[in-house]
């Protein structure tokens, strides 16, 4: 079974076309600036070249078609035709409490995610005109969506409500939700495939460290607390997302920088993070650890100050679940900084874990970096969302 993969944006359109079989991506591409001047599509088939072709994308149907002309093309085509693709599986970042699971799309489910638009105002959208696109170009391929939020469903109250008033739960569901749930979830499988044991046995802290950056406990398989909140803005320090403020400093701001609230809270998800807080050096911690070596004392702060965060909500799940087994990093910086794993592994020694100077050179591979001795395993896990997605399409259209 072949499944395409789509990841839709407001202006862009991620795709992997990935066998079910061998689970190899057969190709991979972007749409970008879709709806606005110089659109261009970028694809890469399975050994062969990256190309990018500009050319002009009215809406997102317009995308779907050249993904499809790019799939199926002569040269860069890895498909003959249409007919070999058998499902298409979403990504949709937002399902409320309506889903704690990956579902078939049909015409309720699609209402169901439009309920959900309030609480991902930039996402779901996108993510809709991304399912109506595919059913406008391969309407008779069943499509699957696979939700940020479900893998966290599984949260107590306890985790998931806030100390407001109980009515703004009940009447808009303001409730902690959590995101990259299905990062989450591969990663802490893959942890316990490769120390040969069953998740359902096991107690996992995940760090997702990314430019979007969360961490979850998982309890023997189950999400019970993470660290992003209604939205994706709380928790972490993260690339330009401020992460855990005073809710105060959003009035204090808006009245000393004659701002709106949606205008402090623009900054907050755009401007803030290890971005701002290094003074506008960079969001890429390449650029900030490359800074700091040569001693830039803002860029110091700002890895210090990352590496803390972390390691304090570490701290916490590993309290919330009554100890940990395994501590496993994924996502960009997660997977190849060497030097934030560093900083984060000195506050882990007294929970029994060390982080080998030889293995933590590796980068972007599965390593186990602690010792066979060590009371808690720490490891590096890549995550790889676009092939959970595939598989979550594969488990429920068959």
């Amino acid at each position: 079974m072949n499944v395409l993969v789509i990841n839709c944006g407001s202006s862009s359109l991620k795709y992997q076309l990935i066998s079910s079989e061998t689970e190899e991506v057969l190709a991979k591409g972007l749409c970008e600036r879709i709806g606005i001047d110089g659109s261009a599509i970028t694809h890469t088939p399975k050994g062969g070249e990256k190309s990018t072709t500009e050319i002009p994308m009215a809406d997102h149907t317009d995308a779907v078609r050249l993904v499809i002309e790019k799939l199926t093309d002569e040269k860069v085509g890895v498909i003959k035709s249409l007919d070999e693709i058998d499902a298409v599986g979403h990504r949709i970042v937002h399902g409320g409490e309506k889903f704690a699971s990956s579902v078939v799309i049909d015409d309720e489910v699609q209402k169901a995610i439009e309920e959900c638009n309030d609480l991902a105002p930039l996402h779901n959208p996108a993510n809709l005109i991304g399912i109506n696109s595919c059913k406008a170009i391969m309407p008779k391929i069943p499509m699957v969506a696979v939700f940020d939020t479900a893998f966290h469903q599984t949260m107590p109250k306890k985790a998931y409500l806030y100390g407001l008033p109980y009515e703004y739960y009940e009447k808009y569901k303001v409730r902690r939700y959590g995101f990259h749930g299905t990062s989450h979830d591969f990663v802490s499988k893959r942890a316990a495939e490769i120390i040969g044991k069953n998740r359902d046995d096991l107690k996992i802290v995940v760090c997702h460290l990314g430019n979007g950056a969360s961490i979850s406990a998982v309890d023997h398989g189950k999400s019970v607390d993470t660290s992003m909140g209604l939205t994706p803005l709380e928790g972490l320090i993260m690339g330009t997302r401020c992460g855990d403020i005073d809710p105060a400093i959003v009035g204090f701001l808006a009245e000393k920088e004659n701002m709106t609230a949606d205008e402090v809270i623009s900054v907050c998800n755009k401007k803030s993070g290890v971005l701002g807080l290094s003074g506008g050096i960079s969001s890429d911690f390449r650029d900030l650890v490359t800074a700091a070596d040569r001693g830039n004392e803002k860029a110091k702060d700002t890895l210090e100050a990352y590496a803390y965060r972390v390691a304090k909500y570490i701290g916490a799940y590993v309290m919330a679940m009554k100890g940990v087994d395994v501590i496993a990093f994924t996502a960009g910086v997660g997977e190849n900084n060497q030097q934030m794993r560093v900083m984060i592994g000195e506050y882990l020694e007294w929970l029994g874990t060390s982080i080998d100077t030889e293995k933590n050179k590796l980068r972007g591979e599965e390593v186990i970096l602690s010792k066979d001795t060590d009371k808690v395993v720490t490891m590096v896990v890549p995550t790889n969302e676009e092939l959970a997605i595939a598989r979550e399409t594969v488990r429920l259209i068959k």
